[in-house]
C-alpha cells in the first residue's frame, strides 16, 4: 500500500484490517463474512475483564469467544422475552441444554434454584407497584413477571418476561463495583437477587400505605370502603405473596451448597440478601393477616348494619300496624258497633291512632331500635 495514501488521511486503525484482507485475497482465502447484529430480544451484551466492561456491544457469539480466551473475563447477555429461534441460537452458543431453553421461553415460573450440568439457573419473580389514584374493584396494584439467570463458567444470561423488573439499572450499578464484578458471573446473580429483593421491599412499602387507607375508610364514621375494594387488594397481595414467599428456601439451599454455588467472596453478600428477603416475607405475611382482619371487621359491620336496618323496619312496621288495626276495625260494615253514631268518633279515632304512633315511636327510640 502506498505510504503517501496513509499520510493523506487513511486512519491508522484501519491498516491492520486492510492488510489482513489483502493477504487473504492473495492467498486465495474468501473474505470473512461479517457477524450479524444482535437480535431485537438482546437488551445488552458486554464482556467484562477483571471487573471492567470492555467497550462496545458485540454479538453474543463473538463476546463469548472473547471471554473464553481470558480466564478473568465473562460475558453478560441480557434478553427480554426472546423468541424460540433466538433462544435456540443462544442455547447452542453457550451450551445450554434443551430443558434450559424451554424454561427460558415460558413465564409464570415458581422461584427456585436448579443445576443443569455446569450451569446454575436462578428463577426469580419480579414485582412492581402500579400507581393508582384510588382503589377500585379492578385496580391493578402489583405487576409481576419473571427473570431467569443462567450462570456458567464464563457467562451470565438474564432472561426477563414481563414489564416489571427491568435490569438496566442493575447493570449500571454493578458496573460501578468492579471488585464484585471481578468475582465472575455469580456477581451478576447476586446483583439480580439484590435488585429483586429491593423491589419486594419497595412494593411492600406502597402496599402498607394502601392498607392504611383501607383501614381508615373501614373504621371511619361514613365507612366508605366497599368490600369489593378490600377483596381486590387481598387478591393483589396474594399475587405478591406468590413472588416473595417461595424464594427463601431455594436461596438458603444455594448458600448451603459446597460446590457449584457462589464463591466465598460473595457468600456474605448473598447472606445480606437473605436477611432483607426475610424482612420482606415477614411484612407480606403481616399484610395478609391485617387484610383478613379488615375483611372480617367489614363483614361484621355489614351484619350489624343489616341488623339495625331490620330493627328499624320492624319498629316502623309495628307503628304502622296500630294504625292499620284501628282503621281495619272501624272499616268493618256491621250495623251495631260502639261509637258509630258519636259526633266526634272520627276525630277520636284519628287522635287514638296518633297517640299510639307517638307512644310506640318513643319506646322504640328509647330502646335503640330507631
Amino acid at each position: 500500500m502506498d505510504r503517501s495514501a496513509v499520510r493523506s488521511g487513511w486512519p491508522r486503525r484501519l491498516l491492520p484490517t486492510l492488510l489482513a484482507r489483502l493477504r487473504g485475497r492473495l492467498d486465495g482465502e474468501p473474505a470473512p463474512t461479517p457477524r450479524p447484529s444482535n437480535p431485537d430480544a438482546v437488551v445488552d451484551c458486554a464482556v467484562y475483564v477483571a471487573g471492567r466492561r470492555e467497550p462496545g456491544r458485540p454479538h453474543y457469539a463473538d463476546a463469548y469467544a472473547r471471554a473464553r480466551r481470558n480466564r478473568r473475563s465473562f460475558v453478560w447477555l441480557g434478553l427480554h422475552e426472546p423468541g424460540a429461534a433466538v433462544m435456540a441460537a443462544v442455547g447452542r452458543t453457550f451450551g445450554l441444554d434443551e430443558l434450559s431453553v424451554a424454561q427460558a421461553l415460558a413465564d409464570g415460573h415458581r422461584p427456585t434454584v436448579q443445576r443443569h450440568g455446569e450451569v446454575t439457573l436462578l428463577v426469580l419473580r419480579t414485582a412492581s407497584y402500579v400507581e393508582h389514584a384510588e382503589l377500585t374493584d379492578t385496580s391493578e396494584v402489583v405487576d409481576t413477571g419473571d427473570v431467569l439467570v443462567f450462570l456458567g463458567d464464563r457467562f451470565a444470561i438474564t432472561v426477563r418476561h414481563g414489564a416489571a423488573g427491568a435490569l438496566a439499572q442493575v447493570r449500571e450499578d454493578i458496573q460501578r463495583r468492579s471488585g464484585l464484578l471481578a468475582e465472575g458471573p455469580w456477581a451478576v446473580g447476586y446483583a439480580v437477587c439484590a435488585r429483586m429483593v429491593d423491589l419486594y421491599l419497595e412494593v411492600a412499602g406502597h402496599l402498607e400505605r394502601d392498607l392504611e387507607r383501607v383501614e381508615e375508610s373501614v373504621f371511619a364514621r361514613d365507612r366508605s370502603a366497599d368490600i369489593q375494594h378490600i377483596y381486590q387488594l387481598k387478591r393483589e397481595v396474594v399475587e405478591f405473596k406468590r413472588a416473595v414467599l417461595p424464594l427463601p428456601a431455594p436461596l438458603r439451599a444455594l448458600l448451603e451448597q459446597r460446590a457449584g454455588g457462589p464463591p466465598p467472596a460473595l457468600h456474605r453478600w448473598f447472606v445480606d440478601v437473605e436477611g432483607r428477603l426475610t424482612r420482606a416475607v415477614d411484612r407480606v405475611g403481616a399484610y395478609d393477616d391485617l387484610l383478613n382482619s379488615i375483611l372480617q371487621s367489614r363483614l361484621a359491620q355489614l351484619a350489624v348494619e343489616q341488623n339495625n336496618d331490620m330493627r328499624k323496619i320492624a319498629a316502623w312496621a309495628a307503628i304502622a300496624a296500630t294504625q292499620t288495626a284501628v282503621a281495619g276495625i272501624y272499616g268493618m260494615n256491621f250495623a251495631h258497633m260502639p261509637e258509630l253514631g258519636w259526633r266526634y268518633g272520627y276525630a277520636g279515632a284519628l287522635l287514638l291512632m296518633a297517640a299510639a304512633a307517638v307512644t310506640l315511636h318513643r319506646l322504640f327510640r328509647r330502646s335503640g331500635w330507631l
